[in-house]
């Protein structure tokens, strides 16, 4: 008595399941052969089905029932008696894979979620810590916080927190090390303090200044790109003091850890915390 594992491929009440042959394999002391994979073209399913040889050997227990391979139409059964083993191999399966996504489209995937955490973030800002009834949402302020979260922490983040950093910095090396072996890295710790102070430093002054013209351009009630900057601008130098303690608050921490795990993880990481932080912005700064 053994198992074999077999992939089912289609299932339907109607036609029951269809095969697809690739390669033969014997079936041990009996007279059939069975093809390893099915067909899922039809339905775009991968189950698992284990099948259990029984006392005879073309018959294989299924679920409740049994089924003879040799009376399968279409079946492959020969008269040989030589023994063999019937191996099975999964046959690829159809459908979106969210992880092959962000995989072969990392940058995409970063602006996707940079511009629904951020509207997300802003929302939670609005509905629960501000109290907003759903129906007075400011759905300006809203969106102002979604193009924002894809251009600025989308596309430029990306850019020089994956891209530049890796190409300044041995990234690899450092954040391959376990937590020990990171602490006794001079170099890496050193990195590490570096990343973070640039960081810091793009955080002050370019990504507060920008906010507040993006804000702006939505509130000004101007089209004039001027008219934005210097209303951004002076509203950057107006708050700059209270928003560059709170910033140094939660990032200066938070990147020490962001930029000590690997680098695909670097992002994921960040946009935790730019969560809280966004949230905290919007309901700070967020306002006519």
């Amino acid at each position: 008595m053994f198992s074999v594992i077999l992939f089912l491929h289609a299932i339907s009440a109607a036609s029951g399941f269809v095969l697809q042959p690739q390669h033969h394999q014997r079936l041990p002391a009996g007279r059939g052969t069975v093809p390893p994979t099915f067909d899922n073209s039809r339905h775009g399913l991968s189950p698992l089905i284990v099948l259990k040889q029984s006392d005879k050997s073309d018959i294989f227990n299924l679920a409740d029932g049994k089924v003879d391979l040799c009376d399968v139409e279409g079946s492959f059964c020969t008269d040989d008696d030589d023994g063999g083993v019937v191996q099975a191999e999964q046959a690829g399966t159809a459908g979106f894979s969210y992880g092959d996504f962000a995989k072969q489209y990392p940058f995409a995937n970063n602006i996707m979620i940079a511009s629904a955490k951020t509207a997300a973030a802003d929302l939670l800002a609005q509905v629960v810590i501000a109290q907003t009834p759903l129906d007075q949402v400011d759905w300006e302020r809203n969106l102002l916080f979604c193009v924002f979260g894809a251009l600025y922490l989308g596309l430029f983040q990306y850019a020089y927190q994956v891209n530049v950093f890796n190409r300044l910095f041995d990234v690899d090396k450092f954040t391959s090390q376990t937590w020990e072996e990171k602490l006794k890295d001079g170099p890496g710790l050193r990195a590490l303090g570096a990343q973070t102070a640039l960081d810091l430093t793009v955080l002050t002054f370019i990504y507060l200044p920008t906010f507040y013209i993006f804000k702006a351009s939505v509130f000004s009630g101007s089209s004039d790109p001027l008219v934005w900057a210097s209303s951004g601008v002076e509203s950057y130098q107006t708050n700059f003091a209270k928003d560059e303690v709170d910033l140094i608050k939660v990032w200066a921490p938070a990147d020490l850890v962001c930029f000590s795990v690997p680098l695909y993880l670097r992002l994921p990481v960040r946009h935790v915390v730019s969560f809280v932080w966004t949230a905290y912005l919007s309901f700070a700064r967020g306002g006519h």
